[in-house]
Parts: C-alpha cells; sequence; structure tokens
C-alpha cells in the first residue's frame, strides 16, 4: 500500500527560459516617462509625509502624549491578552478532562509461558511479557471489573493489573468474545488496598451513537508498556470495519499505539464513547486508529461482566472436546465462502465428548458456554477453565442443503485426552 507522491507546479517546464517568469535583461535606453512619473510620486508622498509627521509632534508635545499611550494598549491586548487566554483555555480542558479519567484507566500486564522449539530440536518454555490498557466500568460484592479487549488478555497465564497510583494487582478474566475482541477482567476488591480505593474511579459511560464527525477526541492509556499517556485528536470517522472485529468502529486521529488498546477514547464531557482496540499500520499511514463503540458493545459487556469467574485449571486436569483437526475459519474465509466464523470440525475422535454429543465433519463451532470462538486458538483458550468431566454447552452451526446453515446448541461433556481440543 506504499505509495510516492511527486508535488509539482503544474506547466512547470526544467528549461527557465520558457517560464513567464523568466525575462532576458534589456538593454539600456533612458528612463522611460513612467518612472519618471512614479519618482515624481515618490518625492512628493515623501515631503507630504515629512510634513504630516511633523504637525502630529508638535501636537503631541502641545496636547500630550495620551493617545499614544492608549494605541499601544490596545495592540497588547490583541496580540497578547487574547491569544494566550484562547490557548490556556483549550489546554486547560484537555488537562481536566484527562485528570477527572486516569483513575479510570489501568495498564494491564500479560505473562505468558509459550513452548517453543530450541536450536538443538527440543522443546523449551519461554516467558513473554506484553501490554495493554482497561477501563474500570463497576464493581460486584466481591470484584472490581475492567473491560479491554481480548487481545490484550489472550493466551495469558498470569494478568496484573496497575492503577493510577501505580499499585499492582493480579486479575482474572471473567469473560471475553474473541469475535468482538473484548474481555472483562476481575480484580478481587480485598486485594486492592485502601489507599488505591481511594484514588481510583469507576469511568462514566457516553453515547457513542451520539458523535459527530469532526468532534474532538481523547484518548488514554498504556501506550508502549510506559504507564498512562494521553493524546488528543477528533473523530475522523465512523462505521469503519477492520478484520478480526465483528463491530462497526470509530475512527479517531488521536494516536493510538501499541499498548493503548483497551484504553478509553473520550469525548469533551471526559465520557467513554470507544474503547481502543488498533491502529492502521503502515509505512504510507497516519493518524488512523480505531475503537469499539461503547454503545454498541454493551450488550456484550454487560453479559461478561455477569459470568462467573472461574480460574484456569492445571494442565492434567483439563477437560477436552474431542476434536482431533480443525480448521479456523477467518472473516475473510468466511465471507468468501459463505460460511459462519469459528472452528470447522475436520476430524473427530471416536467415542470422545463430541461424538457423543453428535458432533458430525463439516459442522462449525462458533461458541463455548455463550462465548464467541472465532478459531482453533480462541476455542482452547475458554477449554483451561473446565475440568475432565464438566460440561459445556457448544454453539454449533450445522451444514444444510443448499449451503445455508442451522444453529444447534449441544451440551457436551468434557474427556480426558491431549486432544483439543
Amino acid at each position: 500500500m506504499d505509495h510516492q507522491y511527486n508535488y509539482y507546479t503544474p506547466g512547470q517546464d526544467s528549461n527557465p527560459q520558457n517560464h513567464s517568469e523568466y525575462r532576458q535583461p534589456n538593454k539600456k535606453k533612458g528612463t522611460p516617462k513612467w518612472v519618471k512619473s512614479i519618482c515624481f510620486g515618490l518625492i512628493f508622498g515623501v515631503t507630504a509625509s515629512a510634513a504630516f509627521q511633523t504637525s502630529n509632534i508638535v501636537a503631541g508635545r502641545i496636547l500630550g502624549a495620551g493617545q499614544e499611550k492608549s494605541t499601544s494598549k490596545k495592540e497588547s491586548v490583541n496580540n497578547t491578552k487574547l491569544t494566550t487566554a484562547t490557548d490556556s483555555a483549550v489546554s486547560s480542558d484537555v488537562a481536566d478532562i484527562a485528570k477527572n479519567a486516569m483513575p479510570s484507566v489501568v495498564s494491564i500486564t500479560n505473562m505468558s509461558v509459550q513452548q517453543v522449539l530450541s536450536f538443538f530440536g527440543g522443546i523449551q518454555e519461554k516467558t513473554s511479557e506484553s501490554a495493554g490498557s482497561g477501563i474500570i466500568i463497576g464493581q460486584n460484592d466481591t470484584e472490581l471489573l475492567i473491560v479491554t479487549n481480548n487481545h490484550v488478555v489472550e493466551g495469558s497465564d498470569t494478568l496484573t493489573v496497575s492503577f493510577i497510583d501505580q499499585e499492582s494487582v493480579e486479575a482474572n478474566v471473567k469473560g471475553t468474545d474473541a469475535n468482538k475482541d473484548l474481555a472483562v477482567v476481575a480484580v478481587e476488591l480485598d486485594k486492592i488496598k485502601d489507599s488505591t480505593r481511594d484514588e481510583i474511579a469507576v469511568a462514566t459511560m457516553g453515547d457513542s451513537e451520539q458523535i459527530q464527525v469532526g468532534e474532538e477526541a481523547i484518548a488514554i492509556g498504556n501506550a508502549l508498556g510506559y504507564g498512562q499517556s494521553v493524546t488528543r485528536g477528533i473523530i475522523s470517522a465512523t462505521g469503519r470495519s477492520i478484520d478480526g472485529v465483528d463491530s462497526s468502529l470509530i475512527q479517531t486521529d488521536a494516536a493510538i499505539n501499541p499498548g493503548n488498546s483497551g484504553g478509553a477514547l473520550l469525548n469533551v464531557k471526559g465520557e467513554v464513547i470507544g474503547i481502543n482496540t488498533a491502529k492502521a499500520a503502515m509505512n504510507a499511514v497516519e493518524g488512523m486508529g480505531y475503537a469499539i463503540p461503547v454503545s454498541e458493545a454493551k450488550a456484550t459487556i454487560e453479559g461478561l461482566m455477569n459470568r462467573e469467574t472461574r480460574t484456569k485449571v492445571a494442565e492434567e486436569e483439563r477437560g477436552y472436546i474431542g476434536i482431533v483437526n480443525g480448521e479456523d475459519v477467518t472473516q475473510d474465509v468466511s465471507q468468501m465462502y459463505g460460511m459462519p466464523m469459528g472452528v470447522y470440525v475436520s476430524e473427530i475422535a471416536k467415542g470422545s465428548g463430541a461424538d457423543r454429543a453428535g458432533i458430525t465433519k463439516g459442522s462449525v463451532i462458533t461458541a463455548l458456554n455463550g462465548i464467541s470462538v472465532n478459531g482453533m486458538e480462541a476455542l482452547k483458550e475458554q477449554l483451561q477453565y473446565y475440568k475432565i468431566g464438566e460440561t459445556v454447552t457448544l454453539t454449533v452451526e450445522v451444514p444444510q442443503k443448499g449451503g445455508e446453515y442451522e444453529s444447534q446448541e449441544v451440551d457436551v461433556t468434557l474427556g480426558a485426552g491431549s486432544t483439543v481440543k
């Protein structure tokens, strides 16, 4: 998508003699009459100006210099005070909005352990760390609830939330929605210091359906993992779409950088109108960041908030569905072949939970216990919270005649094994 633009002046020629501005020097032919006339006019003007200035000086000495002082004062107001006041007011507004909103924005650190192939062909574990942001949206009797992006918490072994006072607390994933790229994490209230509780606040949610293109927007988040920072811009467009997010998005030119994901996009009232989620990362692109509109995300967020908080199960205790092979049905594949997004079932282990539940090859799994899954990794992510012998409900799209799919909910009892699987 890289483009190179070469700007030029229309009609420009490399030969200066062909330009209308270029002229050959003229030979001397004496002084033209029009030049003499101009010189005479200049002499008359200078003489008249001198006479006028002399009269002003005389009048100033007789009448006083009050008029000069008045003029000087007027210029001072116009050139200094008004400009300074305007600039100060704008700066102060953004500073006040940021000051009030920052206590409701958190930094999130995702620590994960991955198995990778070593140089000598063996398998070794590698620890990786990534940073993101979140917004405090409420609390229940025992937990503080924070909304963020699914990709911020995806694959985590340990999640840490850092508040405005730099205090850090471990958090648990309460629920995720991979298709919407949304997640809610919970922090136990009894783990939060009283001094921190005094500093933090619940964000005020706005109405993203009322925003207008061109209005001011302010983004707050943990950019590059350095801690909270503030950027400012406008709403560039609405109704945008990008791969991997099943939502119409807000586009803004307020800088959205890695680490800003899950942070707040605010209006001039300091209300959250969007959840920052992505930026266009191409060399030829500047000022194209995207946020999930809060009004569109409201139902999903409330559903995740009301889920039971679960902790990950030890690997040897985890249950498996019994899918031997599955393929990701991405957004592109879905549009190309008219299939629902999710996990395409290629092969099922005989006697497994999936087999006993009647799941057949060619079906597409789209959700587990109401949480959407957009591929194998998302499905595995959800299964980490369930033990052998537990029953989960899968939403399965079953192919019908004519290329259509019928949605069914199927209860599957998880078994032991090494497949998803």
